[in-house]
């Protein structure tokens, strides 16, 4: 409650006589109340109280790169393929191999192992897959299997999904969304460092083509 003013000022302090005479029959909890309706409708009216913006999501054009301080990553390919054991992946009866090729640099300073459930891997989600982690991953140029990305080193990765064989088709756009991830530092029970949270942080899209049995 303002408090008030004293002799000096230029208004008379009787004007104020109704509202300390009011107060004194109003209950003290009142006040409380009556402070935080205030706060809350001067907060809303600054918007204080909606919700927070969440991190932005940026749409990438074809061949474009998201990098942020794990990966540099830029999708270039997507195919349908009727099996595809040399990226280690066996389909069964009604299963096709849906691979993505993606272009892939390790930005932060130290080796990041890419297999099926890695940081790699949780840093793309395939739109229809539900956030499943690839069946495996494998270099481009040689085939290996849950490659090890060397800092400042760009590579071919391939990750692949064994996927019913309806469930894609030819000439279909496939929506990538790829996430930023956040570096743990663990104490006490847990040593050592790990990216994990996976936010949105960018789309892509790219079309898929089938090459049946791949030649």
């Amino acid at each position: 409650m303002i408090p008030p003013p004293d002799d000096s000022e230029s208004r008379p302090a009787s004007r104020f006589r109704w509202v300390r005479a009011a107060s004194d029959r109003v209950p003290t909890k009142w006040f409380a109340g009556i402070g935080t309706a205030a706060f809350l409708v001067a907060t809303a009216a600054f918007g204080g109280l909606s919700t927070a913006a969440g991190p932005q999501v940026t749409a990438l054009g074809p061949g474009g790169q998201h990098r942020n301080d794990q990966f540099a990553i830029t999708v270039e390919r997507a195919v349908l393929i009727d099996e595809f054991p040399d990226a280690g992946v066996y389909v069964e009866d009604g299963e096709r191999v849906l691979a993505l090729l993606i272009r892939v640099e390790n930005v932060w300073n130290q080796p990041l192992a890419a297999y099926p459930d890695s940081s790699l891997t949780q840093s793309l989600e395939i739109e229809g897959l539900a956030g499943a982690s690839p069946d495996s991953v494998a270099r481009y140029d040689d085939a290996t299997l849950s490659p090890s990305l060397q800092p400042g080193v760009p590579a071919q990765v391939l990750l692949a999904w064994a996927v019913e064989a309806g469930a894609f088709a030819d000439e279909q756009e496939l929506r990538i969304t790829l996430n930023d991830m956040t570096l743990h530092t663990g104490s006490f029970v847990a040593n050592g460092q790990w990216w994990t949270d996976p936010v949105p942080a960018a789309t892509t899209a790219v079309e898929l083509e089938d090459i049946g049995a791949g030649g």
